[in-house]
């Protein structure tokens, strides 16, 4: 009689074991789901963040070249334009010629710049991703150390001639020194920011 009592109230003890196993088991079950929609929600976010600075880093540097190219014209067209008779004559000094000749390559350089950038907005063919950052990094520092080159050699001969004389050849020297060093401005930043982006690239 014990031994029946004993069977008949250990049977529900392991139906409720049971339960509470299965029970643990549709817990368990249904965490991985969630945890995995959870973790392909993070990549989705990364990969929108990272587009989103792409972007962000693309329309910088186009901004940054289009005011070179805006300042770089000036410089050599004003200074080209600097002739006011007699010794007043930006051919006749050898620092006025040079950024003369700096901003129409500065000029030059900003123009195919922003030819590669339409090109590639109408979505045709470019270089290839690490060519192209290296090829905006080297060209961009090179043309801002050459206009630096030419500012500086302009504005000791701009300095004396203010000196002696205040006149409009020395006003349109200044403002040509003005707009170069300005375009040297747009094409250092611009240049950080290609550095930026070739340090993104990945070489494996």
């Amino acid at each position: 009689m014990s031994a029946a009592v004993a069977a008949s109230s250990g049977a529900p003890v392991a139906d409720v074991e049971k339960g509470a196993a299965a029970a643990d088991a549709n817990v368990d079950g249904g965490g991985a789901p969630a945890a995995a929609a959870a973790s392909g929600e993070g990549v989705v976010s990364a990969v929108v963040r990272r587009w989103r600075r792409q972007d962000l880093l693309e329309k910088s540097g186009s901004a940054l070249r289009v005011a070179a190219w805006a300042f770089s014209l000036l410089a050599f067209v004003v200074m080209g334009a600097n002739d006011q008779g007699d010794w007043r004559q930006f051919e006749h000094y050898e620092e006025y010629r040079y950024v003369v000749a700096i901003g129409v390559l500065a000029f030059i350089y900003t123009t195919l710049q922003l030819v590669r950038h339409g090109v590639r907005l109408t979505g045709g063919q470019d270089l290839q991703g690490k060519v192209a950052v290296l090829v905006d990094f080297a060209g961009d520092q090179v043309t801002a150390y050459l206009l630096m080159s030419a500012v500086s050699a302009a504005i000791p001969i701009t300095n004396r001639m203010r000196e002696g004389a205040d006149n409009v050849f020395t006003d349109s020297s200044a403002a040509s020194i003005s707009m170069a060093f300005f375009a040297f401005l747009c094409l250092a930043l611009s240049a950080l920011v290609s550095g930026f982006k070739l340090a993104k690239q990945t070489y494996i």
